[in-house]
């Protein structure tokens, strides 16, 4: 979570970044209330996820943290690709092996709580 609210501060720096803000422009277009929503329920989910894998029962929190980390991780890869700063790449390559990482750990999940003791 540290490194998309880096990236996105970091981002700030980037030449016309602010003038693009001042007028009402987001990488997805003009800046709408549906729009800013979309972002924060997307900003949102990482937040949630950790107590959803804390209170979800163990075979729905499995496939919770595969299918939100898989998205993730993808959105990721699409701005890796997508021309954007160094720093930024950074921030996405690490990010990307952590989501995986914890898209790994949840896959290798023992099946019911006993075995894993």
């Amino acid at each position: 979570m540290f490194c998309y609210v880096y990236g996105d501060y970091f981002e700030l720096y980037v030449p016309g970044k602010l003038q693009d803000m001042l007028n009402g422009e987001m990488a997805l277009g003009a800046v709408t209330q549906g729009l800013l929503v979309g972002t924060a329920v997307l900003m949102a989910v990482p937040s949630l996820m950790i107590l959803l894998s804390l209170v979800l029962p163990l075979p729905v929190c499995r496939w919770v943290n595969v299918c939100v980390g898989l998205f993730y991780a993808a959105i990721m890869l699409l701005i890796l690709f997508n021309g954007a700063w160094s720093f930024y790449m950074l921030f996405a390559t690490i990010e990307i092996i952590l989501t995986l990482q914890a898209v790994w750990l949840a896959w290798h999940w023992p099946k019911n709580l006993q075995s894993a003791t």
